[in-house]
């Protein structure tokens, strides 16, 4: 049994890098925020499973082969003969922020059908986590909400990233549309600082919480990039700072802080509706600190998979690393 499902896309990320006399090279590595969200959670001895497709190509056999050798079960990673693995080119600002172009018009993840699943492992599972890349295209679309509400059937936890790509969605208002599908799905929210400005019409970061809390979501954690996160659960809102860390390339750190988070709830027994009601305070503010230590080792390292964190490299950091302090206040 898998302890969680991820479901979405993997891709090849072409990340910038020095090379003398080659301005402009770039290096392929394994990525897709619900596949790293997955290599994480296995990084840190989460059984993990991945469904998905890609490519029957070179970039569909090495992510298939990372996903392996990270110990992620790839029994519903579906290789696609007609459609080409999607590629997603890396752009990187001095201080590692980062934007990306697609080649995805279209990509092998957009294509997946239910009938090409196995439904055991989301029958087995605890949580179900998809991201809204999921929801842009058919029949992947159609596919992942299906799998969704079926998991949700079942009683499973549902989590959600509403992973805003403008360049993926034909306008601003589609893209507003979509992503809110899978808002009144999920139990657990991902969402950063400008995607709930985008999906609640507002700039009040606790006006915007209680909107989605009215939607039914349980536990809603806002990621808020060097000033950390705030949590929001059971009525309280908590600003949590996050470690002061030199920055290289931000790609992943917010899969590499997702798949943390979740981990901690798995493994401490918060895996069901029931037990996320018990979840105290304290032991959301560890949790949280635990995610935000993952999320600052990713951002020290290029690349996406590649740079995410093992469990000494995040205990190394909650000890050796001080806050950084932002002065940042929830309004």
């Amino acid at each position: 049994m898998c302890d969680i499902i991820t479901t979405g896309e993997m891709l090849i990320d072409f990340s910038p890098v020095k090379a003398e006399g080659f301005p402009g090279a770039v290096y392929p590595n394994p990525g897709g925020a619900p596949g790293n969200v997955a290599v994480q959670l296995a990084r840190l001895g989460v059984s993990a499973s991945f469904i998905g497709k890609v490519g029957s190509d070179s970039f569909g056999r090495t992510l298939r082969r990372c996903l392996e050798e990270n110990h992620v079960d790839t029994r519903n990673l579906i290789d696609d003969p007609l459609v080409p693995t999607t590629l997603a080119f890396v752009h990187l600002t001095e201080s590692g922020d980062r934007s990306f172009t697609f080649y995805r018009n279209p990509g092998a993840d957009t294509q997946l059908r239910p009938e090409e699943l196995d439904m055991e492992p989301v029958e087995q599972c605890r949580i179900l986590h998809f991201g809204s890349l999921s929801l842009t295209t058919e029949p992947g679309r159609s596919t992942t909400l299906k799998l969704v509400r079926k998991a949700r059937s079942l009683g499973k936890m549902i989590s959600y990233d509403p992973n805003w790509r403008p360049p993926l969605w034909p306008s601003q208002e589609a893209g507003i549309a979509g992503m809110s599908e899978g808002l009144e799905l999920c139990h657990l929210l991902k969402i950063s600082e400008e995607e709930l400005a985008l999906l609640t019409g507002t700039n009040s970061l606790a006006q915007g919480v209680e909107k989605l809390h009215a939607l039914g979501i349980l536990l809603i954690i806002v990621t808020l990039g060097p000033a950390g996160c705030v949590s929001s659960h059971q009525g309280r809102l908590c600003h949590h700072p996050t470690f002061d860390t030199k920055v290289v390339d931000t790609t992943g750190s917010g899969d590499s802080f997702w798949g943390a988070f979740l981990s901690q709830l798995v493994q401490n027994g918060f895996d069901t509706t029931e037990q996320l009601s018990t979840l105290s305070q304290a032991q959301l503010t560890e949790f949280c600190r635990f995610a935000n230590a993952a999320g600052s080792v990713c951002a020290t390292r290029p690349g996406g998979i590649p740079a995410l964190a093992g469990r000494e490299d995040i205990t190394a950091c909650m000890s050796n690393c001080p806050l950084l302090e932002t002065g940042f206040q929830i309004n």
